[in-house]
């Protein structure tokens, strides 16, 4: 594509200007570089999702000169997603996504596109009638492949990386307990499945191809940085296993996406587990990359949520998520068909956490805190960035 083309010319760019020459001008400290600038060693994106009204609040201009100062990809945090094009149906609502993409071509920024099948954030009138079973299969599936022969096609050549299919299966805690396509039972997720039927999944994917022969084509979801005990419980080898099954069968999936959402108060993964885990996918012929990573805290005392946490816990917390970011990154690093690592807003300003995740209360997940300033996380980011080994990258050939 003409934009990846353009963003080569920039990373191999500003590779030139992480290592000083021998007679040069010393180069900035690493801390006041540019996350894409690090990155460049390595030929590795580092993007961020947007929030297109903190982007466009001329009264905040300092988010908008971090998104594209810091960062060489670009993900629309929700202008992309079904409920913002069509609220009406049959009525498109182009223009937010159109000025984001637009808007990130001028910058030489690479575009994933977020998100075209997904059971949540869709347009009142289509969760409507799949709920109240007014729109069946067949319907439904027209309706689908619909919107994404008509968005992949309005955004052709555009985007770098399609999420296809988004969180399209079920968590261990849920009932049935062992994994499968959909949800809890009785849920609207489960429901979206079954009215669906099997082979959505596989369809998608293959509209989406029809749709444009050169965008990366990725399944997304949660909670697949390590794999489990392999039974029937561990979803990371549920995603394995049904990726594989679709290579097999030449679905045109191209890679899988790791979210990495993570928590500090849960016992979560070494470096080792997480490469693995991607090395795994990526054996299979696929390409990786982490498209959500943000690492949040308990922001009260863990014995009391009555109570503010207190400096020590602050502290352990801070630490802990920097180490969680560390692993992700690291584990990317290792693996030569990562091709990018995302984080899910880069400030604490605009994050979704404290929204979504309030009993008990979280939040303080991304890389700056509400005032802009670094956080631990950040630091070892960038450490990691420039102490790390570089790799040659191996990118991604859109499959037929």
């Amino acid at each position: 594509m003409a934009t990846a083309c353009a963003c080569a010319v920039v990373v191999a760019a500003s590779l030139g200007s992480v290592s000083a020459s021998a007679h040069g001008p010393r180069p900035p400290k690493p801390q006041d570089q540019s996350l894409k600038a690090l990155a460049a060693r390595h030929n590795l994106y580092i993007g961020t999702a947007v929030d297109l009204n903190a982007y466009a609040d001329a009264g905040d201009p300092q988010y908008k000169t971090m998104v594209n100062q810091q960062f060489n990809t670009v993900t629309a945090e929700n202008a992309m997603k079904w409920e913002s094009l069509e609220p009406t149906r049959g009525v498109y609502n182009w223009g937010p996504a159109d000025a984001f993409v637009n808007e990130a071509i001028r910058n030489r920024q690479l575009v994933r596109g977020h998100v075209l099948t997904w059971h949540s954030q869709l347009p009142g009138w289509l969760s409507a009638g799949i709920d109240d079973g007014s729109i069946g299969r067949d319907e439904a599936r027209a309706l689908l492949r619909q919107h994404i022969t008509t968005v992949v096609s309005h955004f052709r050549g555009k985007i770098w990386q399609w999420d296809v299919v988004n969180e399209a299966v079920s968590d261990p805690w849920e009932t049935p307990s062992a994994i499968h396509l959909g949800g809890n039972t009785g849920s609207f997720k489960q429901k979206w499945a079954d009215t669906l039927g099997p082979d959505y999944v596989a369809d998608a994917f293959r509209w989406a191809r029809a749709a444009d022969p050169k965008a990366l084509l990725f399944y997304n979801d949660y909670n697949l940085e390590a794999f489990g005990d392999g039974g029937p419980g561990d979803k990371t080898q549920f995603v394995y296993d049904m990726v594989k099954r679709l290579r097999a069968q030449g679905v045109p999936i191209d890679g899988v996406g790791s979210q990495g959402h993570l928590g500090t108060r849960y016992g979560n993964y070494d470096v080792f587990q997480a490469s693995e885990a991607l090395e795994r996918f990526t054996d299979l012929g696929l390409a990786v990359a982490f498209t959500e990573v943000d690492v949040r805290s308990l922001m009260k005392n863990a014995d009391d949520p009555t109570v503010d946490a207190n400096s020590a816990d602050e502290a352990s917390r801070d630490q802990a998520a920097a180490y969680n970011h560390w692993v992700l990154l690291q584990a990317c690093l290792m693996n030569r068909h990562c091709l990018s690592f995302t984080v899910w807003g880069f400030t604490d300003k605009y994050s979704w956490i404290p929204n979504w995740f309030k009993n008990p209360p979280e939040g303080a997940g991304c890389l700056w805190d509400a005032n802009y300033q670094p956080k631990k996380s950040l630091r070892t980011v960038q450490g990691t960035l420039l102490a790390s080994t570089p790799l040659t990258r191996i990118p991604q050939t859109p499959r037929r």
